[in-house]
């Protein structure tokens, strides 16, 4: 699930003066009714609770006027998942795995708003299975081993037992998987290839987004390497190669050395980042934003050991169409108005 396609509760809270310390996942489960010392520990691990606008670890301690902030996901038990009939554009499938071609825009866990026409009702009716309920505790719900963002194409791994998922998950873990994807940024990388590495976390400012961070104290290690394709002065079309796999990290990765996602409005892509100010140049940028509604990020290859035989395997899907059109329109037009690259 996406943390679009979650609600969220907030809660506020400030210490006594006479308050003595105690560990913060004691102090916020005897402060809040009915909610059990277990969910707040799995708040504090996923980064949903800053003390004195901190992120809070799970030995945090607090103390007299401390301030707690924290953004706990509503419990999603009893959620009734529907087998539906909905086209999967499957690349490959044996009895073990799936190996899925997602399109941008389908939502991958059912969740506040997305209770149908996600991938995993999608799952549910190829794989014959019944109705059936998730509980909170069954958050990867049709044997799902990774994530893409709703509004991310591309290849997706799907297990169909627990053993096979367990295995693939320990893969990614690892880092023995190979992902490579296609993205469209802001501005021209004057680089060939680079690789971008730091810790990302939370943004204590906005809980829907991630930012990098100093240390592994506020966030999750994170590398990407990337290489540059084809340059078209005000943007770049790069091949980025996940040597981890955290949330959003292409997204934060390439927004933070200054070269968003085009049309990636959580992370500022979806303003005129580059080129002139003038009427023509903003139709054509709006243009490309209606050709291509959603961050220009395409997971492109897969590749992976086989579980049961052991034998790696290798997917490639193509660049859909969106992403296509928009790179050609910036061929067309970067030909029409000549070299503009060793400007920016």
């Amino acid at each position: 699930m996406t943390d679009t396609d979650q609600l969220y509760e907030h809660f506020n809270l400030k210490a006594d003066k006479g308050q003595a310390p105690v560990r913060v996942d004691k102090y916020i489960s005897t402060h809040l009714e009915d909610t059990s010392r277990n969910r707040v520990q799995k708040a504090i691990a996923e980064g949903y609770v800053f003390v004195n606008g901190v992120p809070a670890k799970s030995n945090t301690v607090i103390r007299p006027l401390d301030e707690i902030r924290i953004m706990m996901p509503y419990e999603r038990r009893g959620v009734e998942i529907l087998p539906e009939d909905i086209p999967l554009d499957i690349v490959y499938e044996d009895e073990f795995l799936m190996v899925i071609n997602k399109p941008a825009g389908m939502v991958v866990h059912p969740g506040h708003g997305n209770f149908s026409g996600t991938l995993v009702n999608a799952l549910a009716f190829h794989l014959g299975r019944t109705q059936f309920e998730a509980d909170e505790g069954d958050e990867r719900m049709g044997m799902l081993v990774h994530r893409i963002d709703k509004d991310t194409s591309g290849l997706l791994l799907v297990a169909k037992d627990p053993v096979t998922q367990a295995a693939l998950q320990k893969q990614f873990f690892v880092h023995s998987t190979g992902r490579i994807y296609i993205a469209v940024v802001w501005g021209n990388i004057r680089e060939d290839e680079g690789t971008v590495e730091g810790y990302i976390g939370r943004d204590p400012n906005d809980r829907l987004r991630f930012k990098v961070v100093e240390s592994e104290e506020y966030g999750k290690h994170a590398v990407t390497h990337y290489r540059v394709l084809k340059r078209y002065g005000f943007i770049t079309v790069v091949e980025c190669r996940l040597e981890t796999g955290r949330t959003h990290q292409i997204r934060v990765h390439m927004a933070s050395i200054g070269h968003p996602l085009f049309n990636d409005e959580r992370y500022g892509g979806s303003q005129i980042r580059q080129g002139t100010i003038y009427t023509k140049y903003r139709q054509f940028i709006r243009n490309c934003f209606e050709i291509c509604p959603r961050q220009a990020l395409h997971a492109k290859t897969l590749a992976f050991d086989h579980p049961s035989s052991g034998k790696r395997m290798e997917f490639d899907s193509e660049v859909p169409e969106d992403m296509t059109e928009l790179i050609r329109k910036w061929a067309v037009y970067t030909e029409s108005i000549g070299d503009i690259g060793n400007d920016q």
